[in-house]
């Protein structure tokens, strides 16, 4: 039965049931009395108070669909209203799901066709910034330090100040774009970059650790690189809004033969604050991947994010046999008297992400 017939014949039968009662013996003086008067209310309200339990009865599926509406997000996919019943209600609940179904498979390819671009665009500036901006600096390096060392002394002084300004520059474009392409990712894998990318993160300020469990499902390329960026954007948000002394980051095996990603710090939480561009491209990218990502308060306080990724096939880390330390388990970076220090792994990893640059959560 159609909405627009259940409506109808609950306000006429209403209606035929007042009309009987006038039908009836039920008679009104003129002038009305007091006791006439006090039946034909209580008609009244008991009319109004049936038509009003008819009519939530009959648009109660109209209301469940409204709510599901009202909630529906898509970044957060696979929620649906149920379809009951038949007719028109059960018609348009059917047709909001596959408009949901739509809107979610067109979000996913175009959101797939940005991440995609963005990458290009990346490898495409990192290219450039390390043949053209960085041959052009290495050339000047060069030639300043010719010309330092034939100046006489107090100007050779200046151009070797300068030598320096030049060489940290240069630096800078290295970071910057081993930053916007981690080429240690398509070299030496997902572990690998993710040890790298925690060296880089730790400070005396911030203590970093990290856990590659071993004999890990194997990822492709696309899951490893959104695991990348998700790390990469955990832990710029932790090192920049948090507040924290430790945080630790952990690849593991979870439930189902997935792959688990954790990012866990001890700071001041996430509070109440609407989540920003930084959590929403997270969730853009887990989404590409079918991968489930959560955002929460961690035991004991701070912020606990986990994303899980499907598996596509037996583990290989690239160049772990030929890395005797490749599964070492866990090792902590950030301390001054832990030997990183000592090395350089701009050469090798990405570099932090520069506060200038990122975007908050």
């Amino acid at each position: 039965m159609s909405l627009f017939w259940r409506i109808f014949l609950l306000n006429a039968a209403v209606l035929i049931t007042a009309t009987l009662l006038l039908l009836g013996p039920v008679t009104v003086s003129t002038p009305v009395l007091l006791g006439e008067a006090l039946v034909v209310l209580a008609g009244l309200v008991a009319m109004l108070l049936a038509n009003g339990l008819l009519l939530r009865i009959g648009l109660a599926p109209l209301a469940r669909l409204n709510r599901a509406m009202t909630t529906a997000d898509l970044l957060r996919p696979g929620a649906r209203p149920t379809v009951t019943g038949t007719g028109e209600m059960a018609q348009l609940t059917a047709a909001f799901n596959a408009m949901l179904d739509r809107l979610e498979s067109e979000r996913a390819a175009s959101s797939a066709r940005v991440l995609s671009a963005q990458e290009d665009e990346r490898k495409r500036l990192a290219q450039e910034l390390h043949d053209e901006v960085g041959q052009t600096l290495t050339a000047v390096l060069l030639q300043l330090k010719h010309a330092a060392d034939r100046a006489p002394g107090p100007v050779q002084q200046e151009l070797r100040q300068v030598q320096e300004t030049t060489r940290a520059g240069l630096e800078e474009i290295r970071r910057i774009a081993r930053r916007l392409r981690p080429g240690i990712l398509e070299e030496l894998g997902l572990a690998s970059a993710l040890r790298a990318l925690t060296d880089e993160f730790g400070t005396r300020a911030l203590a970093v650790r990290h856990h590659i469990a071993p004999g890990l499902p194997r990822l492709d390329a696309e899951s490893e690189l959104v695991v990348y960026r998700v790390a990469q954007e955990g832990l710029t948000n932790t090192a920049r809004h948090s507040g924290a002394d430790h945080v630790s980051l952990e690849l593991r095996h979870g439930p189902g033969e997935s792959v688990e990603l954790l990012v866990r710090d001890d700071g001041k939480g996430i509070g109440p604050a609407a989540e920003g561009a930084g959590i929403r491209g997270m969730r853009e990218r887990a989404l590409l991947i079918g991968a489930t990502l959560t955002l929460a308060t961690a035991p004991g306080g701070g912020t606990e994010l986990g994303l899980r990724v499907r598996p596509a096939g037996p583990y290989a880390e690239p160049g772990a046999v030929a890395s005797g330390a490749a599964d070492s388990g866990v090792a902590e970076s950030g301390a001054a008297d832990s030997g990183a220090a000592d090395a350089d792994p701009k050469s090798s990893s990405p570099d932090r992400p520069s506060p200038d640059k990122e975007k908050p959560w």
